[in-house]
């Protein structure tokens, strides 16, 4: 491995754990955002009012688990496939660019963080330890 600064490495699960919580704030603001005006929010972005409930609840769970690490994998999945989903919307049905006020490279960059947090396991910080073998 080159690694320029090794001594660095004792503090990364403190740098996953930064990680985790900065997804953790996007999405579960952006979950309270869909939940407090569903039919609003619905119509800003194209969809019905039930699938803004279940996408508002999915980013606020997802956000928790990724938060204190619980189910940390699968809530990173779930909003990795959120943001695929937005994605594809932002590239097939709005026809946005890469950048700009509504491209999607910052939809691209919250899937890769939620790809390293699924990756890594996102570290030792969590409020529950796994079980035996995981």
């Amino acid at each position: 491995m080159n690694i320029l600064f090794p001594e660095l490495l004792r503090f990364r699960d403190v740098g996953l754990l930064v990680l985790r919580l900065m997804v953790a704030a996007v999405f579960f603001t952006s979950g309270l955002n869909h939940l407090k005006d569903p039919t609003g929010r619905a119509k800003s972005i194209g969809a019905s009012r039930a699938f803004t409930i279940v996408l508002g609840s999915g980013e606020v769970l997802g956000s928790l688990g990724v938060a204190f690490g619980v189910l940390m994998q699968l809530a990173a999945i779930g909003l990795i496939l959120i943001m695929l989903g937005a994605i594809q919307k932002k590239i097939f049905v709005w026809k946005s660019g890469f950048w700009g006020g509504h491209g999607w490279h910052y939809d691209l960059m919250l899937l890769v963080m939620n790809l390293v947090i699924l990756v890594t396991g996102g570290g030792r910080l969590v409020v529950l330890p796994p079980m035996a073998g995981g």
